[in-house]
């Protein structure tokens, strides 16, 4: 494990003493948060130097826990016996002697702003309880800290909470009737899954959950599943909630070779990752042999996680894995992903439906499964006005498909739009002519993952590629 700046912990006080030193706003904060941990808080101030939000907080009282207003400063008598002890002052020299007397009477101690001062600090909470995350950045950034948690909670449903009550209700259920390993494991998966997909709890999640618990009893080598989860043109930002939750909670992951690594640092980490990538004019992975993998990791009670650049159902062959594993009565779900022609919109800065330009959007495949022009596509259609036509997989054939267009009379002055790598810190844009694309492709690259794009919608894109040629790279 790499070096800890603070070690996270997480204290029992319920029913514990905590002294509060302090009448102002932040420490009638830090009291409401250790009366809601189920401390019993005596809060020692003055009278006269109590502010408005602790006046407040007395009158309301706490969500769980007790509250004492003790009206006078604190000695170290009134230290003893805490299970912790905050202050917050203005003057070094009171945070110096708190800490002294803190020390003296063995109890851990924080003084509010003041971490020179400090045995532990609070850091930001998220708050689902009896599920509860900490996040510190020792005392470095507390903004940052902040930042992190607003994040965090948008990856929580507060739905977790009533799923937290019901986890401890069967743990001993679960502890006594499934053996160790996979059958136990294979019931949190289960509960964690519906913890964070379904919007309904309490007794009917309870009841189904005791169910579950009972097949597992009676059969204690769990099912396997599939799920084909679509990673995004690249970058790890663009996935969904969901994509993250099934890496997360995946056993054997495979992934295709334009899956990035940032992507796959989100998954399980003691996941087994296994690269079968599909690319034009390399040695690849038969579809045949994937799918075998997914039956095999899966009838043996895996949670297996099949990961595409990209939206699964686009141009991903996901059918064919699909019905394989119907064939073999595997559970098989799905996780869209952003495909590489919305993010080719996002990096040009378009709609690939402009009102005045496209009535059509087109997904094309630019090759056959025998490494040339696809044949069984509608060449005359495609060439026709008023669309936008974006060829997948199609920089071998960026030279042919512009013939193609051009011989079922599309005009040579057609804008196009060529990107690769799109959403890396590699990416590289073009924009041109139909009569130049085979030239725009070979410059950006033939072997790198190419995009293709053709219609009215990229013009301001080209008549900008004109006005100033550097602007052209991305």
């Amino acid at each position: 494990m790499a070096a800890l700046a603070v070690l996270p912990v997480f204290l029992d006080l319920a029913g514990k003493r905590a002294v509060l030193a302090g009448g102002t706003a932040a420490a009638a904060w830090k009291a409401e948060l250790l009366a809601a941990a189920g401390a019993r808080v005596d809060v020692y101030a003055p009278g006269a130097e109590l502010s408005d939000e602790m006046r407040d907080l007395f009158v309301r009282g706490a969500a769980a826990g007790s509250l004492r207003h003790h009206d006078r400063p604190w000695d170290e008598a009134s230290l003893r016996g805490a299970a912790v002890a905050v202050l917050d002052c203005e003057g070094e020299g009171e945070a110096q002697a708190f800490a002294c007397a803190a020390r003296e009477a063995g109890v851990p101690w924080n003084v509010v702003d003041k971490p020179r001062f400090c045995a532990f600090s609070f850091g930001s909470v998220v708050n689902r309880s009896p599920v509860v995350v900490g996040i510190s950045t020792a005392g470095a950034a507390p903004i940052l800290g902040q930042a992190v948690r607003r994040r965090i909670e948008t990856l929580l449903p507060p739905s977790l909470s009533a799923w937290g009550r019901i986890a401890a209700k069967l743990r001993a259920e679960v502890m006594a009737r499934l053996a160790p390993g996979l059958a136990r494991r294979a019931f949190w998966e289960r509960f964690a899954d519906a913890a964070f997909t379904r919007r309904s709890h309490g007794e009917d999640g309870e009841t189904e959950m005791r169910a579950f618990v009972g097949e597992l009893a009676h059969d204690a080598s769990p099912s396997g599943r599939v799920t084909l989860v679509g990673a995004g043109p690249g970058n790890a930002e663009l996935l969904t909630l969901a994509a993250v939750r099934a890496l997360q909670g995946a056993d054997v992951i495979l992934f295709d070779d334009l899956v990035s690594d940032d992507v796959l640092e989100l998954a399980r980490r003691e996941a087994k990752r296994m690269l079968v990538g599909k690319r034009g004019g390399r040695e690849s992975c038969r579809q045949e042999d994937i799918n075998a993998m997914m039956v095999r990791f899966a009838t043996a009670g895996r949670n297996v996680v099949r990961l595409k650049s990209g939206d699964v159902a686009v141009f991903g062959r996901a059918g064919e894995e699909i019905a394989e594993l119907e064939r073999h009565g595997i559970p098989v779900s799905i996780v869209p992903g952003i495909t590489a022609a919305s993010a080719m919109a996002a990096a040009f800065g378009l709609s690939l439906t402009h009102r005045d330009h496209a009535s059509e959007l087109r997904f094309v495949t630019g090759h056959s499964r025998h490494g040339v022009l696809p044949e069984n596509v509608d060449w005359p259609r495609l060439a026709g006005p008023g669309a936008t036509t974006i060829f997948y997989m199609g920089g071998r054939m960026a030279g042919r498909i512009a013939e193609r267009l051009a011989a079922e009379g599309m005009a040579a002055d057609m804008p196009v739009a060529v990107a690769a790598n799109l959403t890396r810190p590699d990416e590289t844009r073009r924009a041109g002519r139909l009569g130049d694309l085979a030239r725009i492709v070979a410059e950006v690259g033939v072997d790198r993952p190419v995009l293709i794009g053709v219609g009215r919608v990229f013009e301001a894109s080209v008549e900008a590629a004109e006005r100033e040629p550097v602007a052209k790279v991305g």
